[in-house]
């Protein structure tokens, strides 16, 4: 019979596979509003200006999105063309300390007294280990670096002179530990536009498996 300390070890190793998503699995939160035009298929769309700083990285993403778009029925504006859509990617990393509460098991030992056998012979008393197995000594706090990894997309429609309205935007999230954002973004982008455009206000969790390591 597997002792309770052994038992919390394991299932304090699965919970922080989970946390990480899992050595095969990614695991992302993504929330999305829209009020999506019913006429949107075959609609042109372009990008806002990447960041400077990270031009070719943000292009990248872009074309992740683009590809997604694409096949909802949207194509890519040309150079000098108005388009209806103008698309917003964002990605960034990050990092946060969390804490938490893990219970700390602690091996006891058991005396066994003087005892004299059916012959009279007399064995000392000794300790031994409890055959109860650990026991439940409290909790400590422990503080995790996780990584979060996000992407936001807003959509906006283009209306008369300068003005426009919003019509999607989206917030997909993973949290790990030691990810590559550029390894994970095009989970973030998949969620993003699984099930498009969704029901307004929609929450959902979703997982994705990895190629194996």
């Amino acid at each position: 019979m597997q002792s309770p300390g052994r038992a919390v070890a394991w299932l304090t190793l699965c919970a922080a596979l989970l946390l990480t998503g899992c050595a095969h699995t990614l695991t992302a939160k993504v929330t999305r509003f829209n009020q999506w035009p019913a006429d949107a298929a075959g609609a042109s769309y372009r990008f806002t200006s990447a960041d400077p700083q990270r031009t070719l990285e943000l292009q990248a993403y872009q074309g992740q999105v683009g590809a997604e778009l694409q096949r909802l029925g949207l194509r890519l504006a040309a150079a000098g063309e108005p388009a209806r859509f103008v698309v917003d990617v964002r990605a960034d990393l990050s990092e946060q300390q969390r804490q938490r509460l893990v219970p700390v098991y602690s091996d006891q030992w058991v005396y066994v007294p003087p005892w004299r056998d059916a012959q009279g012979r007399l064995f000392g008393g000794h300790w031994v280990p409890d055959p109860m197995g650990a026991r439940y000594a409290g909790d400590r706090t422990v503080t995790q670096t996780v990584q979060r990894s996000q992407l936001q997309l807003r959509i906006s429609e283009s209306g008369p002179g300068s003005g426009a309205r919003r019509v999607f935007e989206a917030t997909a999230v993973h949290e790990g530990s030691d990810d590559d954002l550029v390894a994970v973004v095009p989970y973030l982008v998949q969620g993003t536009f699984q099930d498009f455009p969704g029901a307004n206000g929609q929450v959902r969790r979703l997982s994705f498996d990895l190629p194996g390591r």
